[in-house]
């Protein structure tokens, strides 16, 4: 009757285990579709505004079509791309075509004293930072994860349960985009 009563308990301390592994493994699962949801925002709020630097800019820079035509076409990628790696890959076209962008700025010292285009260079700052806070805690918690879920004896639950390895958000891009504020 004892080795029963062990049976019991061992099936029992097992069930126990792979239902606390499986709710570990959901959480951190949502926590990096939340950590991915706050990246797309913030890529979306910067591509919803490169319209408006690039309407600034032309305004004064009419000739710059070389620039204007490839910001345009980095935030078309950036709006086509699924999944963390496209997202990456048009994040890391974005970010040169930005810095080209500002960087024609830097010659019109009318424009970089314009409270428009001020205000849309502050707000891109924004982005950026908010976009890198948002890729640090996105790769963080899939990090986390993938800890998780490859670990043993996790992986025994998280194997036959369909829990799929996730994407980082990896990108080339080294440098910050360069958002001046210098007045000429």
């Amino acid at each position: 009757m004892l080795w029963l009563w062990i049976l019991v308990g061992i099936v029992v301390a097992l069930l126990l285990y792979a239902a606390l592994t499986y709710n570990k493994l959901v959480r951190l699962r949502n926590e990096s579709e939340t950590g991915w949801a706050n990246i797309d925002v913030q890529l979306r709020r910067r591509s919803d505004l490169v319209p408006n630097l690039v309407e600034a800019v032309k305004g004064y820079a009419a000739h710059e079509s070389e620039t204007f035509d490839s910001v345009t076409k980095a935030r078309a990628a950036a709006q086509q791309a699924s999944g963390p790696a496209q997202a990456a890959q048009a994040d890391a076209e974005m970010a040169p075509a930005l810095n080209r962008l500002i960087a024609v700025s830097e010659a019109y010292p009318e424009l970089r004293a314009s409270e428009n285009f001020l205000k849309l260079q502050q707000e891109l700052a924004d982005i950026e930072d908010r976009l890198a806070a948002a890729r640090r805690y996105y790769n963080q918690t899939v990090y986390r994860y993938h800890t998780v879920k490859q670990s043993f004896p996790a992986v025994v639950v998280a194997g036959p349960l369909g829990f799929e390895e996730r994407e980082f958000f990896e990108t080339d891009q080294r440098d910050p985009v360069n958002v001046s504020f210098a007045a000429a």
